[in-house]
């Protein structure tokens, strides 16, 4: 092989990948900490760390070299890029969503109920009068599907969506559950 296409095409190239892998991995590393997933976010960190010390390495070995910098500096922006879109895809986790309402919103838990999401309804005091919250947690993969239902059956309701780092009882029970007080 030609030193001049390891130098300005494949080792460049082998950096950027290197380093887009240890980018995304330490992306998700961090989702992992945040959801309390230690095992699993400690085995992530040390390939990302492995990988990491890779392409380091490589590029210090050429510091004359400025396709080295442009590979790493891509592989990096690239690596977030794809981290997030991995997150993304696994939505791990619960989320929360807060809905404060004046309209009559009967119809939109009547609907979130109907398909099988738990909803809570406080009656509150706004700045303008009389409102009311409700809380509806959900596996983050169903975010998009509660949203649109909001917006249906409830376009001017106000609505944020939290993380949530933990839930003491499994949602898949607690929605199949009649009643509150039932044990499955």
């Amino acid at each position: 092989m030609d030193f001049n296409n390891y130098s300005f095409l494949i080792g460049p190239l082998l950096i950027f990948l290197a380093r887009m892998c240890d980018v995304s991995m330490g992306t998700i590393r961090i989702i992992f900490v945040s959801k309390g997933f230690k095992t699993l976010a400690a085995c992530i960190g040390f390939f990302e760390l492995l990988i990491w010390i890779i392409a380091i390495s490589n590029v210090l070995q050429r510091l004359d070299s400025w396709v080295y910098y442009i590979a790493y500096a891509a592989g990096f922006a690239t690596g977030n890029y794809v981290g997030m879109l991995i997150e993304e895809k696994l939505a791990i986790g619960y989320e929360m969503i807060r809905i404060i309402t004046r309209n009559e919103a009967g119809e939109m838990i009547h609907v979130l109920r109907e398909q099988g999401y738990g909803t809570t309804v406080v009656p509150a005091q706004g700045r303008d009068g009389a409102v009311a919250v409700i809380y509806v947690i959900i596996n983050r993969r169903n975010v998009k599907h509660v949203v649109n239902i909001i917006k249906e059956y409830n376009p001017k309701a106000f609505y944020t969506v939290e993380d949530i780092r933990f839930v003491n009882r499994d949602l898949n029970t607690w929605h199949a559950t009649k009643h509150l007080g039932e044990k499955k």
